[in-house]
């Protein structure tokens, strides 16, 4: 099938929900038009991606200078423009990320602002990790909020992982709209345990989130198969992602474990090959 662009095939989903709808008023002419919008789809889009790129900064922050790591880490995700103050206030640990008006992380996200994260001993295995944004901007787009982390240093496959309980709130370049999404994120690490560099990091990743608009568009998304992250690159490599929104539900297939930005949009059983932006 024909690879085609990412405007493309959002105006095929719109198109897609405007017959979906006609039909529907046809038959039953007291039901609601389905308001879509490819905006508030793109802002939805966006606030994931935000969410995934940050909270990944959050966690390998907190691997390189805790749990062992501080240190012992031969190629950090941090260059010299993130000054980086870890602090102990009794028995509370404390790491601020500050990244200054511009930072651009070893991973090509351009970051400013800071992050400051806190947390107590470890107990039972687990760390309990608070973290909040301050003037943090990732990639041009603002995060605003928090939430806790439940670092384990072993799950039942002897595998680092933590949960994330979130409520960040993006906002955009160029519009009054912003987005807070909502939700629980647990992220199991597979590969690249207690090597010293982030470079062969592989994550798998679950969980489920609603993204709530201030123009009243939301959308919820729930991974259906495990989402596969690979620190050395900018995509998700595998795994699929539900989504619905206006009342319609859509999935998207992230392909089979290649680094690259394919993937496919699947609605009403059709398959739009598309290129992540």
């Amino acid at each position: 099938m024909k690879i085609i662009p990412f405007k493309l095939f959002l105006l095929i989903f719109v198109m897609g929900i405007f017959l979906f709808t006609s039909c529907v008023k046809d038959e039953d002419t007291a039901s609601e038009e389905v308001n879509f919008s490819s905006d508030n789809s793109m802002r939805a889009a966006k606030t994931d991606n935000v969410a995934e790129g940050t909270f990944n900064i959050i966690e390998q922050a907190f691997v390189e200078n805790e749990t062992g790591g501080r240190g012992t880490t031969q190629f950090s995700l941090f260059p010299n423009c993130t000054e980086i103050t870890v602090g102990m206030q009794g028995n509370v640990f404390t790491i601020l990320l500050d990244f200054g008006d511009s930072c651009t992380l070893n991973n090509g996200n351009v970051v400013s602002g800071s992050i400051f994260l806190e947390y107590g001993p470890l107990v039972s295995g687990t760390y309990t990790v608070n973290y909040t944004f301050q003037d943090f901007v990732f990639n041009g787009n603002g995060v605003s909020g928090g939430g806790s982390i439940l670092y384990e240093i072993a799950n039942q496959n002897d595998n680092p992982q933590s949960t994330v309980n979130e409520s960040i709130t993006v906002s955009f370049p160029n519009t009054t709209v912003t987005g807070t999404r909502n939700g629980t994120r647990v992220s199991e690490w597979v590969e690249g345990v207690g090597s010293g560099t982030w470079l062969d990091n592989v994550y798998h990743v679950t969980g489920n989130w609603q993204t709530v608009f201030t123009n009243g568009f939301e959308r919820s998304g729930e991974v259906t198969e495990t989402l596969v992250y690979k620190t050395s690159c900018r995509w998700v490599v595998d795994g699929r992602l539900e989504v619905s929104q206006d009342g319609v539900t859509a999935a998207i297939d992230f392909g089979d474990g290649e680094c690259d930005n394919q993937a496919i949009f699947i609605y009403n059983g059709q398959e739009y090959p598309f290129t992540m932006n």
